[in-house]
């Protein structure tokens, strides 16, 4: 899953195409979270995400026929939920691979880049991401943009190196400010930036990741999608994106 050039972004079918208009935000994440059953194999090793989105998809593996043997968990959020279904959580350590990883974003672009971060669990979902051989991003259309950096970006960074580390955005025209009351699960702060237009998210995520201090930036270019599968008052758009 590296960070190469993109061929194209192919849409397919909506899944339960209808008139949707009238559905909550949540209502379209469940159906996405559903949606993406149709990528797990029973009996397999799935990896899960963290988020609201994820909620849904984690309450229908639960309700599958033929179970998962287990899952690989991206946040303690997601392994208290899994385990409350009864499905057995796994360490990463203990894993070689997984077929598939599920997770949201809090933005995806037209080449299957992210941001993610929003709900502090960006480099446990990046470390499950790396396992994977396919990444399904679950969204509302609200998260489908042209250009990263509407949302924050959020950066779990050690608290030793945060004011340079924010020195460093304020430099590249970016607005920096600690996330109030938040340490990671890995127990370091997370600091978001407004202000950035990632126009070479590839380019940017490398760049930050060699920043002294840095343990994870939230732009997922290298681990990008391979899948979204994007809630919408059409129903559930499947975009895929060929990689070279």
């Amino acid at each position: 899953m590296d960070g190469g050039p993109i061929v194209a972004a192919t849409r397919g079918p909506a899944i339960g195409a209808g008139d949707n208009r009238g559905m909550t935000q949540d209502e379209l994440k469940a159906l996405v979270g559903q949606a993406a059953i149709a990528y797990v194999q029973p009996g397999s090793i799935v990896g899960v995400g963290t988020g609201s989105t994820v909620n849904h998809f984690i309450e229908a593996l639960a309700k599958m026929p033929v179970r998962v043997a287990g899952a690989v968990s991206s946040s303690v959020q997601s392994t208290e939920r899994l385990k409350k279904h009864g499905i057995p959580v796994l360490e990463a350590n203990d894993v070689t691979s997984l077929g598939v990883y599920v997770d949201g974003a809090d933005e995806i672009d037209g080449g299957g880049h992210m941001i993610k971060g929003g709900g502090a669990a960006l480099t446990r979902e990046k470390i499950v991401a790396d396992l994977a051989e396919k990444f399904v991003c679950i969204a509302d259309e609200s998260k489908k943009v042209d250009v990263l950096g509407r949302f924050p970006l959020p950066v779990e960074v050690i608290q030793m190196a945060v004011a340079q580390v924010m020195r460093r955005f304020e430099v590249m025209g970016g607005q920096p400010v600690v996330r109030p009351g938040v340490l990671t699960d890995n127990g370091h702060p997370i600091v978001d930036v407004r202000g950035l237009s990632i126009t070479d998210p590839v380019a940017l995520e490398c760049e930050i990741n060699q920043w002294p201090g840095v343990v994870c930036v939230g732009i997922f270019a290298r681990h990008r999608a391979d899948v979204c599968l994007l809630g919408t008052s059409s129903g559930v758009q499947t975009l895929a994106y060929d990689k070279a």
